[in-house]
């Protein structure tokens, strides 16, 4: 090229690189939010920025990357459209009035404090919230256990965690859950565009913030997981709304449109009640519009409580679990049957079971997949309260003479226990059949419901608390 041709090319290409700094400035702005800071260095696939060192730690000197390096690979956020929020807000509230209590925009993942007995554990609470993060908590210990690579063993894999290790498990199962709800081929994840810095006061009702939601999505585990630990906080800090982001995340990774096939007519997923009293609809209350949505307000005298409708809670979890959300798939109703009797669940077995146990009768009973999952881990259903049970040997489902004396681990999620539970789990010992003619409920015969929970996989095994009073 002559020196003519030189001059003329070379304003194009300033202009060029002009045009890309622009729209560098352009999504610099987009990403300005917490949680979601611009970051010119290049994201690698499946690979969380919590393991990277300073950025030229370790490395040689090399030339600046120009202005217009774009980290990859570049995830392109989208919002929610009007049409899609209300059709979300149809599936989770129905008539309901379309918005988050107090204790919902409160709830988030918080883990016990680090390096102690119970530094795996999630902080469960009380209220709606209790089974989505109990159900969480059952995949954050399947990963310590059976797919964490590390040098402790049994119970040290899961009381040796700190914060890094916490929020990577966490990172971890939320992907998991996600990526199984999108079929094996895809995961949305759900973050605000802007954070949210306050805690709602006493009595207040959380205003929705669908308009600022933004869906991230991914078409492979790794890079889905590795945005998720980049941006952990989002899901484990105060005043994020994390676990409502989470079930936002669950729902878009499954789709609407697949979820209103899942569910058929059992909406909504969630149930606005105070005590025992359900609210008044969206028309009988107070309302302001605002961005399009309709915001109810209301006396700020009153609590109100945002519960998991019970067919729609058994789809939450069914979700979580399985990666579908039929109702009936806990239980044996709509979902399908995986087969008669344990050896027959083949590939419908997951790595997270689950054990159900109510005082009153049940007609459906756990599916043998649920009950007999590929590890010993299980969320459990316990008089309508979740927990996780699980053992620490992975051969123990697949070879039965592990299943003769063998142990279980218990962890509730409440503030009051302080040390992981250990029962023994003897299933040789007949003593029952001398009092066989007793009901289950009989004096005789009644036992800690946890243990009944135990018997729905191993009728008529003993259970020892090892010195632990019963407490569940």
């Amino acid at each position: 090229m002559d020196d003519r041709g030189t001059e003329l090319a070379a304003p194009t290409e300033l202009q060029e690189i002009t045009s890309r700094i622009s729209d560098l400035s352009k999504w610099r702005e987009i990403f300005s939010f917490r949680g979601l800071e611009f970051n010119s260095t290049p994201h690698q696939q499946g690979q969380s920025s919590a393991g990277r060192g300073p950025a030229g730690a370790g490395q040689s000197p090399g030339p600046a990357q120009p202005p217009a390096t774009v980290p990859r690979p570049l995830v392109l956020p989208r919002g929610v459209s009007l049409d899609t929020a209300t059709r979300l807000q149809e599936l989770l509230f129905r008539n309901s009035p379309p918005v988050f209590s107090r204790e919902w925009a409160a709830a988030h993942f918080s883990f016990h404090p680090p390096h102690s007995h119970l530094a795996y554990g999630l902080q469960t609470g009380q209220g709606g919230t209790r089974a989505i993060l109990a159900a969480v908590q059952a995949h954050i210990t399947t990963h310590l256990l059976f797919t964490r690579e590390t040098e402790s063993t049994h119970l040290e894999r899961l009381c040796r965690l700190g914060p890094g290790e916490q929020g990577q498990a966490l990172a971890t199962a939320l992907a998991e859950t996600l990526w199984a709800a999108g079929g094996g081929g895809r995961a949305v994840v759900c973050l605000v565009t802007a954070p949210v810095t306050t805690m709602a006061p006493e009595g207040y009702r959380a205003s929705s913030f669908t308009e600022r939601l933004q869906l991230f999505e991914f078409l492979e585990k790794a890079a889905a997981q590795g945005f998720i630990c980049d941006h952990i906080n989002s899901f484990k800090g105060k005043g994020n709304h994390g676990v409502i982001l989470f079930l936002y995340s669950l729902l878009f990774s499954r789709t609407l449109e697949r979820l209103q096939e899942d569910l058929g007519d059992t909406v909504p997923l969630l149930n606005v009640s105070s005590g025992n009293v359900t609210c008044t609809e969206v028309g009988s209350a107070m309302c302001l519009k605002h961005s399009g949505f309709i915001i109810p307000t209301y006396d700020l005298g009153k609590k109100y409580h945002l519960l998991i409708n019970p067919m729609g809670k058994e789809a939450v979890l069914s979700l979580l679990l399985t990666g579908r959300a039929i109702p009936g798939a806990l239980g044996g109703g709509r979902g399908p049957e995986p087969g008669a009797g344990d050896g027959e669940a083949g590939a419908q077995r997951g790595p997270v079971g689950f054990l159900r146990w109510e005082r009153a009768p049940l007609e459906r009973q756990v599916s043998p997949a649920l009950r007999t999952p590929r590890l010993p881990v299980w969320l459990c259903s316990v008089s309508g309260r979740h927990s996780v049970l699980f053992g620490t040997d992975s051969r123990l489902l697949s070879d039965w003479k592990s299943e003769r004396i063998f142990h279980l681990y218990f962890y509730s999620g409440q503030r009051e226990q302080t040390r992981t539970a250990h029962l023994t789990i003897d299933t040789h010992s007949h003593h029952w059949e001398e009092a066989r003619r007793e009901g289950p409920c009989s004096p005789g015969q009644r036992r800690p419901a946890l243990e009944m929970a135990i018997r729905t996989r191993w009728p008529g095994a003993t259970v020892s608390w090892n010195g632990t009073d019963p407490f569940f």
